[in-house]
């Protein structure tokens, strides 16, 4: 399983993201990769990603990837993620 967080800079926002999802997947009990990647890096990982996280203005710029694009609104909330992860790796 390979997932990737994507933010505009790939510092910041995927970071945190990449971090609390690592969080679920363990509560989940799935193994799975999670990369935290830029827009341009995220073009390229996306076609070998099975999920990709992102913010809610990123998702149109992501559209055409055969990964799933989970979008994500509060990256401090591990009850969305959980919630949203689930929904899709279960």
């Amino acid at each position: 399983m390979k997932i990737v967080a994507v933010c505009g800079m790939g510092i910041g926002t995927s970071v945190l993201l990449k971090m609390n999802a690592e969080k679920v997947l363990a509560q989940l009990g799935i193994e799975a990769t999670v990369t935290a990647a830029d827009m341009s890096t995220a073009r390229q990982l996306g076609f070998e990603a099975n999920i990709v996280l992102t913010t809610p203005e990123l998702v149109p710029s992501l559209q055409g990837l055969p990964a799933e694009i989970i979008s994500i609104d509060h990256f401090f909330d591990l009850a969305e993620l959980h919630r949203k992860l689930s929904a899709a790796l279960l």
